[in-house]
């Protein structure tokens, strides 16, 4: 290493420490007096890699967007925007997307760029970025949304071709994905895993330091590429603090000392402490906290083992004594008493209202229709019995299930089990009744009804009812190759539709994004994929 390389990390680390005293403390300042604006949050489950291919969990997911860019992202009404692409472009037959880069975005400053510690991105990058995801040497969970690719490539320095094998009309939607994030082709000279704690993207934020559980800091990026309105350069915070509390009521009461600015979710140790039971804040919070609630793009359901369900020796082959169970779940009372209100009873359909408004299904609580069904059907009040397999986290959940089917003649029984054996179990087809949630990989009701694609069979896909219905196929065949946007929301409304019909999903409530916020961040923007957005957000110094 030169002596020049040498001075400069040894004055990167002497400051790291200086700052990192500076926002430990929330307080003071620099030489010049000033104050630092710092957006502080808890990350409870950890963070385990700042490699975008790794982004599967919220958790990793939250601190990537901060550090990279991809193409394209979402708006505020999950409409397709321009990101690190400045134009971008389709064939008519839908298998050909051209992107045009943006000039001037450069990477953070590393030493993969010696000796100018930075360099401006071009469409190599992109190409190396994405043909990354599908190395099996990686191994990366992300390596699915290659899947539909057939070849990239650079046209120029600053354009770019992808062909796909067939049109796909979701696949700008893969494009936001945390996975498809833009890093530097000089990865490939590094080892396998250098990515993972040594991040260098063209994010708003960059890593200035990272202590594994216990404090990791995000410094603002100052050759950052996005201005606002009044063509000030974003972001306008300082920094971000992430702290590693497990738990979570420990959690609360730094929010509630003012050491943290936020905290997403409702977690049992002080959801009714800070919610009445109408779900709204408790008026001794209000003068210094908000409420922050938006539908979320997830569902909480119930489902069947089709396969096992169907065969004629089972009582539940009977389709009313499957839509009866719908019927009987009192699902306001869900939502109302075990999550204060933060959530919507699920009574269309299994795909959220946001991704299919041309509603044909729907149905309400009416455990005296059910009980007529389970009449008609002539099952044996003895064969009513049934296990449904569930994790701790939805025990609650599960037995509120239990008390409703009790009323209309129907003996359920609960299996807990730990997460990791519940989805072996549903991959393997062991379970005939499970709860189950999807969040949405992409804004589009076809990753929700990809769940029942005959082709998305385990072990190929995440279709662990065992659904195969030949129209299904169809519609979903047609779906994915139509661009044709009343085509699609009359076929995404169809498919939905003969879930239901055929009641082999209950979906149960369709979820909210929570979260308590610092007054001094009120403006922090809250969305329905539900990513920490804070490069916009203006925050005063603590």
């Amino acid at each position: 290493m030169s002596a020049k390389v040498t001075f400069r990390c040894s004055w990167l680390f002497f400051t790291a420490l200086l700052f990192l005293s500076a926002l430990t403390n929330c307080q003071k300042t620099d030489t010049n007096t000033r104050s630092y604006s710092v957006f502080r949050y808890n990350e409870s489950a950890g963070i385990s890699s700042l490699d975008p291919a790794f982004a599967r969990a919220q958790n990793n997911i939250w601190v990537v967007h901060q550090l990279y860019n991809t193409l394209v992202e979402y708006d505020d009404q999950l409409q397709i925007k321009p990101s690190l692409a400045i134009q971008y472009s389709m064939s008519d037959d839908g298998l050909q997307y051209h992107f045009k880069l943006r000039r001037e975005v450069y990477f953070h400053e590393s030493h993969l760029f010696h000796p100018l510690f930075t360099r401006m991105v071009n469409a190599y990058d992109v190409v190396y970025s994405l043909r990354r995801l599908s190395d099996s040497r990686l191994a990366a969970p992300g390596s699915w949304t290659m899947n539909y690719v057939d070849k990239i490539e650079a046209v120029t320095e600053d354009s770019l071709t992808i062909t796909l094998k067939k049109p796909f009309p979701p696949f700008l939607g893969i494009l936001t994905m945390k996975y498809c994030s833009i890093v530097p082709a000089e990865i490939g000279n590094k080892p396998s895993g250098w990515l993972s704690k040594n991040p260098v993207g063209t994010g708003p934020f960059y890593l200035k330091l990272w202590q594994d559980n216990e404090i990791m800091i995000l410094r603002k990026n100052p050759r950052y590429f996005e201005r606002d309105k009044n063509g000030q350069q974003l972001p306008y915070l300082d920094a971000v603090r992430i702290s590693f509390i497990t738990e979570k009521q420990s959690a609360f009461l730094e929010l509630l000392n003012e050491r943290l600015d936020m905290i997403s979710g409702l977690d049992a140790s002080y959801k009714d402490e800070i919610l009445n039971e109408l779900g709204q804040l408790n008026p001794r919070y209000q003068k210094r906290f908000v409420l922050q609630k938006a539908d979320y793009l997830n569902t909480e359901y119930l489902a069947f083992n089709y396969a096992k369900v169907t065969e004629q020796s089972n009582p539940w082959s009977d389709v009313r004594l499957r839509k009866a169970i719908n019927l009987a779940i009192n699902k306001e009372a869900i939502v109302l008493y075990l999550r204060n209100g933060a959530g919507i009873p699920a009574r269309q359909g299994f795909v959220p209202p946001a991704l299919n408004p041309q509603v044909v299904y729907r149905e309400s609580f009416n455990p005296e229709l059910a009980r007529q069904l389970i009449s008609s059907s002539g099952i044996p009040a003895d064969d009513l019995r049934l296990i449904l397999n569930t994790t701790a986290a939805y025990a609650d959940m599960a037995e509120l299930i239990q008390q409703d089917l009790a009323k209309v003649g129907i003996q359920l029984q609960i299996d807990v089990q730990p997460p990791s054996t519940l989805r072996q179990n549903m991959a393997s087809g062991a379970v005939t009744f499970y709860r189950g949630s999807w969040i949405a990989d992409y804004a589009d009701g076809e990753n929700y009804l990809s769940l029942f694609y005959s082709k998305n069979l385990p072990p190929a896909g995440p279709n662990y009812a065992r659904f195969t219905d030949v129209n299904f196929d169809r519609w979903y065949d047609e779906l994915a190759r139509t661009t044709d946007a009343d085509r699609r929301l009359y076929l995404i409304s169809r498919m939905d539709s003969l879930l239901m019909e055929q009641a082999v999903v209950i979906p149960l409530m369709y979820d909210q994004v929570v979260r308590l916020v610092h007054r001094r961040a009120a403006e922090l923007p809250i969305n329905s994929i539900n990513l920490l957005e804070i490069r916009r957000l203006n925050i005063s110094a603590p």
